[in-house]
């Protein structure tokens, strides 16, 4: 019972005996009082008129015969001794003797004080064993599993309709839906469905989509949970919640058991510092345990998702447990096309729109980013009062998906407004003269998110690999913005730091780690070890000599000092379209492809 409705109970219990002793005061007859030696005189003078015994025996109202409208009151010391006194005048007819019958409020309203203090006694006393009880509960509990079942029969299931884009993975899951929902015609065969499903891949993917689509398909239970409801400070809680959690399974087979991010509790064993005593471990352990002692005619499959596979204990991935592993990538042009329709079904898009200019639009975006996107521009349209979502909308949510809000209120000085226009110019102007660069697709100098400004590529088609003269292109149109501000202001600012750092960072990784260097051959540099006592994260060690540390520190220097000159010379030679874009942007503060491919054009 919360604190609140004890306060609110305990209110209205007070207010209740305020009430009832104010009752009975007004009951009470306002009276004069008077003693029992002069009321025992004016007996003897004749003076009273009545007398009236209340229902305590020990007060007595007297009338007096010459006082109409005023009442004494009396203490007697003894009843049974008074009436025998006057007795014998009460039967002569001196005056009139009452004894008052009593009331069931003359009765109660002696108690009431001992009876609230009863029914407070009793309350707190029950308040405190059903505290006690819960707390009995909830230890009783603490090993119970937290998963939440999605019953067969449920509203909210989801089929493989609700899934686009993945073809594959669809078609590879559509094996276990059958062995649900006709296992005898796997089992006659001697064969051995997956026990375990490992669903790999970036977050957005679709792993727990899927998962929910198989069940759905299947129709059977669905039980969901994360790998981080296992594990508990007390040692024990999580391999009794694994116990738990395959048991109600067991009684509802057959179903689907999903672990979301298992690598919380599937982390490889030995990378804590708790040895065999630590919790995760030991709920690890039982996880093993509980895979491998399925019986084959039980039809219970386990379904996990991960983002980090290589942190995976490698005994939980063999055959028996997780046999199965099942990469759901980014989707490509054509899945993006269908998981935009699917998400934009129920929304007001205008007639005509290219879903398939979007899809392209968007190379990289996961199914969660397309649908954050569709989302987006269906607020933004809101926001402008209009009924229908055009493309507009649609690429304004996608800036704001990838870059953040406009921040327009934020104040700019000219001068700073001038370098950021250069800067941006400096990009786009010598991305325009790269042969395998992606086109322009929108330029701003409004500030968005971190960025003072930026300047938006379209890619023409979704990649697999990068070649080494795309890397290179790339680092000369990232050094672009840096050599514009050197040219045309004749000064540098910290507006390319990051700029800088990316060049560097993908010049060091084409001599060490993709062998693309001239002078050093394709060999691979430093090499990674898993250092399990700090988690099984991956760190660099030095594979090599200090001389060809110095050689390696020498040809990215090189790299980025060619792509430095090759961006200068670019935009020396087109220095007037430099000028033209960077007072487009000063003027307009955001232009398009369009609009950019226009003042080349003139």
């Amino acid at each position: 019972m919360k604190n609140g409705t004890i306060r609110t109970v305990l209110s209205y219990l007070l207010i209740i005996g305020l009430a009832l002793y104010a009752i009975s005061l007004l009951s009470s007859n306002i009276t004069q009082e008077m003693s029992y030696t002069e009321l025992m005189q004016k007996i003897e003078n004749k003076s009273v008129e009545s007398i009236e015994l209340k229902n305590d025996r020990l007060t007595a109202e007297v009338k007096l015969k010459d006082e109409d409208n005023v009442l004494r009151e009396v203490k007697i010391p003894s009843s049974t001794t008074f009436i025998e006194t006057i007795q014998p005048k009460v039967i002569s007819g001196e005056f009139e003797l009452n004894v008052a019958n009593e009331t069931a409020m003359e009765v109660i309203a002696p108690l009431i004080p001992n009876i609230i203090l009863l029914l407070g006694t009793l309350f707190i006393f029950i308040y405190m064993i059903k505290k006690t009880n819960e707390g009995n509960n909830k230890a009783m509990s603490f090993g119970k599993n937290r998963a939440q079942m999605i019953d067969k029969n449920s509203k909210k299931k989801v089929t493989f309709e609700n899934v686009a884009g993945l073809k594959e993975e669809k078609e590879e899951l559509e094996e276990e839906v059958e062995f649900l929902k006709n296992p005898k015609k796997y089992l006659d065969m001697g064969a051995r469905i997956p026990k375990g499903i490992l669903l790999v891949g970036g977050p957005g993917t679709g792993k727990t989509l899927l998962a929910k689509a198989v069940a759905g398909e299947a129709n059977v239970p669905f039980f969901s949970i994360s790998g981080s409801d296992f594990v508990e400070m007390f040692v024990g809680v999580g391999a009794s919640r694994v116990r738990d959690l395959f048991a109600e399974a067991k009684a509802n087979s057959p179903c689907i058991v999903f672990i979301d991010e298992i690598d919380a509790v599937g982390r490889h064993r030995g990378a804590g510092l708790g040895g065999g005593h630590d919790e995760r471990e030991q709920t690890l352990n039982q996880l093993l345990v509980e895979m491998d002692g399925f019986a084959t005619h039980e039809s219970i499959i386990v379904m996990a998702a991960t983002n980090r596979p290589d942190i995976l204990d490698p005994a939980l991935l063999r055959p028996g447990r997780f046999d199965r592993q099942i990469v759901v990538n980014l989707p490509d042009l054509r899945a993006r096309e269908e998981i935009l329709k699917l998400h934009a079904k129920n929304k007001p898009f205008i007639k005509g729109i290219d879903f398939k200019v979007i899809a392209k639009n968007t190379a990289g975006f996961s199914g969660a980013d397309l649908e954050n996107m569709i989302n987006e521009a269906a607020l933004l349209a809101a926001r402008k009062n209009k009924n229908t979502i055009n493309l507009t909308d649609v690429e304004d949510a996608m800036v704001k998906v990838m870059m953040g809000p406009e921040k327009r209120s934020k104040v700019i000085s000219d001068k700073e407004k001038r370098l950021t226009a250069y800067h941006e110019a400096g990009h786009a102007v010598v991305s325009r003269f790269l042969p395998n660069h992606d086109g322009i697709h929108q330029i701003s100098i409004i500030p968005r998110g971190m960025a003072g400004g930026y300047t938006m590529y379209k890619p023409n088609e979704d990649k697999s690999y990068t070649s080494k003269s795309e890397m290179n292109e790339h680092i000369v149109s990232l050094l672009g913005g840096r050599v514009a501000e050197q040219l045309v202001l004749n000064d540098i600012s910290t507006g390319a730091s990051n700029d800088i750092e990316r060049a560097s960072k993908i010049a060091r990784e084409m001599v060490m780690k993709y062998g693309m260097s001239d002078k050093l051959g394709p060999i691979s540099f430093g090499s990674t070890q898993e250092e399990v006592f700090l988690g099984k994260e991956m760190t660099t060690s030095r594979n090599y000599s200090e001389k060809v540390a110095y050689e390696i520190d020498e040809e990215v220097k090189d790299i980025i000092t060619r792509a430095y000159t090759y961006a200068e010379r670019i935009l020396k030679e087109n220095i007037d379209k430099l000028h033209k874009v960077a007072e487009k942007l000063i003027e307009k503060e955001k232009i398009s492809g369009e609009e950019f491919d226009e003042i080349f054009a003139n």
